[in-house]
């Protein structure tokens, strides 16, 4: 009777087998998913040459960390101390004897230091005509370069020059994108490795994520770095004030002549007037009182000469 349980006991037993394996292989696969999601951030050894596992962390442009266009730079990681990077801007007014010329002469002293023409305003307008032009002038030439400007004006009106350093800021940045850039590895390593379509998602998610912040912050770097690289000096270019012409070299002008009548008879107007304002607001009030005053002695000296004339005739009279 043991032989047909026997039969039916085999299948069962295969079915366990098979259940106990699948679920040995999902917990030990999910147990590495997570393991790996628990390193995601953190520091990943250095090689040399690079920082974290052979990622790249130079900037998109190909540039170090604080190279640009050739100009100053800082050290990376492994060198010395970084070099300073300064932000220059100015603003410099000048009085040329011929507009068009000085401007052109400027303009070749910037481009033969290196620099280039970032934007330009022209007015002609006679005497009045000036320019004002923004010039990008490289760090490294930017004393001899604006001492060159400074040569061509018959008159330097006014100079005014700004420096901002940014070193540590570009250090920071730097630093930031390179811990980004490890994090990204890693949660590429974890793509590769996750099996579960959730945990697809959420790395693909993380690693968007990852990605635009690393694109952001190396925008800010290279604009900090491009800054540095190149300062900003708006130069401002004005003719001379015209001479004054004098009356006598004119001569004689009946216009001026007729100003000046004019001008007098205006304030004598205005001196009439202002007399009859005063009289009007202190006078008049003045002339009613005396006025009232002198009519009540009249009638007091009428009333007198009355009273005197009335005792005569009364003195007068038979008794």
């Amino acid at each position: 009777m043991d032989e047909p349980w026997s039969g039916k006991r085999n299948p069962l037993i295969a079915l366990a087998v098979v259940i106990g394996v699948l679920g040995l292989a999902v917990f030990f696969t999910g147990g590495q998913t997570s393991t790996i999601l628990s390193t995601v951030g953190a520091a990943i050894p250095d090689k040399p040459g690079n920082v974290g596992s052979g990622v790249d962390t130079t900037d998109d442009q190909g540039s170090g960390a604080g190279a640009s266009n050739g100009g100053p730079t800082v050290a990376d990681a492994a060198g010395g101390p970084p070099t300073l990077l300064i932000v220059r801007t100015g603003t410099l007014e000048l009085e040329v004897t011929s507009l068009a010329p000085t401007v052109a002469s400027a303009g070749n002293i910037v481009t033969a230091a290196g620099g280039y023409v970032s934007g330009s305003d022209e007015s002609a307008a006679a005497d009045d005509a000036s320019a004002s032009v923004v010039y990008r002038i490289p760090a490294t030439a930017w004393d001899r370069t604006l001492a060159g400007i400074r040569g061509l004006a018959s008159v330097v009106r006014h100079q005014q020059v700004t420096t901002e350093e940014v070193t540590g800021q570009v250090v920071d940045l730097g630093a930031h994108i390179a811990n980004l850039r490890a994090t990204e590895a890693a949660l590429q390593a974890i793509m590769a490795r996750a099996t579960r379509i959730s945990d697809v998602l959420d790395v693909q998610k993380q690693l968007t994520e990852t990605r635009g912040e690393i694109e952001r912050l190396v925008a800010d770097k290279t604009q900090l770095e491009g800054r540095a690289a190149y300062g900003s000096l708006t130069v401002t270019f004005n003719l001379p004030a015209p001479a004054a012409v004098t009356t006598a070299a004119k001569g004689w002008d009946p216009a001026t002549d007729v100003d000046r009548a004019t001008g007098k008879l205006i304030a004598i107007g205005q001196s009439a007037t202002s007399l009859g304002i005063f009289l009007a607001i202190v006078g008049l009030p003045l002339l009613i009182g005396g006025a009232a005053i002198v009519l009540v002695a009249w009638q007091l000296y009428r009333v007198g000469r009355w009273l005197l004339s009335r005792r005569s005739v009364e003195g007068g009279l038979p008794g």
